[in-house]
């Protein structure tokens, strides 16, 4: 801890324990946390001298850790929760059911409106900062990187989408239809301008850019290895899917003769500044491989087992130097924007794939927080308690039924039972979520504009 400020703005104190997750993973009994200016001034534990506040919150009886990040998401997909025909579908057919009804309907404020309650969604759940990969660029529907940014910045989240891309239409041998792909000199443009108009380089900034064609069934070889080049040139963080099933592998093999993992290494990608979502089809030489290149991932278990896509070698990925985050993906494949529910299967899986003994609470914790920094390029920056850190956290309450009996462990029991949301979730020093309930004083407002939005995604016939 260093010098306290005079006076912070914002003070949580008594927690039952605040687990940091800092570089020393100190667990502070009786701990506090005080942030001054968005940014966090102070962390101690129950017998060190606390700064004065403008604002305190009585965290007794609660566990206290960093806000949760999400790593991949489509903010969008949520108006096309649970759709029938997608409900029993792998991948390939799952996307082609929903492409035309995405494509025919999206437009501004249909993005706007899927952002703002996907990102509310997310901070119940207890994340703070989540990515979005927005690949869907009809010509006709305007500014939607835009219109999320907006979202998030009304709601007061830490954001970090991405400007997506798809090229590669079903006339061309793509899963997408033609009207749902772009020009990739116009797709490259428009990722320069959106990096120009939106990414913020500053320490704890709250709107950052990433470039991220969407997939190897939906761009070409040119855009993946010319948006890799970009990113380079920009400096700027890379996102796509990779390995995601086999499906996924035997496109691969059959469209560019290699696995999916050789032809992401052949396009320029192999690298620390990008990270990929579900990876979950790598062989052991392929795992070696990424983790030697510092490659982030994106695990998302819920939509894993929805789309039946199988279990990621998370254990294993890390132990090979991967930064492993977490990922809710899109509604209409995992249903549930839930950090915390993400959390726990990731656990339970990692248990079930690499034995009882491979995944804790506390390496599911890691990889909720510290995890998704690394995968964002923003280690010691956010998704740890840390002095100089950004101010985002997340308070749960440890009471009722659920709770009763977790004596010894906070922290493992805070994940084994449940289901569970954050009590305060709190962005640069703002709280969003008090007392159980989303701040926003416009909720009901909200929801009924995207119920009637999300009523023109239904087919017509």
């Amino acid at each position: 801890m260093t010098d306290l400020p005079i006076r912070a703005d914002l003070l949580i104190h008594g927690a039952a324990l605040v687990a940091t997750v800092d570089d020393d993973r100190r667990e502070l009994a009786g701990g506090w946390v005080a942030i001054t200016d968005g940014l966090i001034s102070g962390v101690g534990g129950s017998t060190a001298p606390m700064p004065d506040a403008e604002r305190i919150i009585d965290a007794g009886g609660c566990l206290v850790t960093p806000g949760l990040i999400n790593t991949h998401h489509h903010l969008f997909q949520n108006l096309t929760r649970a759709y029938p025909p997608m409900t029993s579908a792998p991948l390939f057919g799952w996307l082609q059911s929903l492409y035309p009804l995405w494509t025919a309907a999206i437009d501004e404020e249909a993005e706007y409106l899927a952002a703002w309650v996907g990102l509310a969604e997310l901070a119940l759940s207890g994340c703070t900062t989540s990515s979005d990969h927005h690949y869907l660029h009809p010509v006709r529907a305007g500014d939607l990187l835009g219109a999320e940014i907006q979202a998030a910045v009304d709601l007061g989240m830490r954001f970090h989408p991405t400007y997506a891309s798809m090229s590669v239409g079903e006339s061309d041998g793509g899963l997408p239809p033609d009207d749902a792909v772009r020009d990739e000199d116009d797709i490259l443009a428009e990722s320069q301008r959106a990096v120009e108009r939106h990414h913020d380089r500053s320490h704890g900034a709250m709107v950052r850019v990433a470039l991220a064609p969407c997939s190897p069934f939906s761009v070409s070889e040119d855009l993946m290895t010319r948006s890799a080049e970009l990113a380079e040139r920009l400096d700027v963080r890379l996102h796509t899917h990779l390995a995601e099933n086999s499906e996924d592998d035997e496109y691969a093999i059959a469209t560019f003769g290699m696995r999916p993992v050789d032809y992401y290494e052949h396009c320029g990608w192999m690298s620390d500044r990008s990270w990929s979502a579900h990876v979950v089809m790598p062989n052991p030489d392929e795992v070696a491989r990424l983790g030697a290149a510092g490659v982030g991932i994106a695990h998302c278990p819920s939509s894993n087992m929805i789309l039946s896509s199988g279990i990621a070698p998370v254990v294993d990925l890390r132990l090979a130097g991967c930064h492993v985050g977490l990922g809710c993906d899109g509604s209409s494949s995992a249903d549930s924007a839930s950090l915390w529910q993400e959390a726990r299967l990731a656990m339970l899986q990692g248990k079930l794939k690499s034995g009882a003994d491979a995944m804790g609470a506390r390496t599911t914790l890691e990889i909720s927080t510290r995890g998704g920094a690394g995968c964002l390029g923003r280690i010691g920056e956010i998704g740890e308690l840390s002095v100089g850190a950004v101010g985002d956290i997340a308070v749960w309450k440890l009471d009722g039924p659920i709770f009763a009996g977790v004596l010894d462990d906070l922290i493992e029991g805070w994940l084994r039972t449940g289901p569970h949301s954050a009590w305060h979730t709190v962005v640069a020093g703002r709280l969003i979520v008090e007392s159980g309930l989303l701040v926003a004083p416009d909720l009901d407002e909200k929801l009924g504009a995207h119920a009637a939005a999300a009523r023109r995604f239904q087919p017509t016939d």
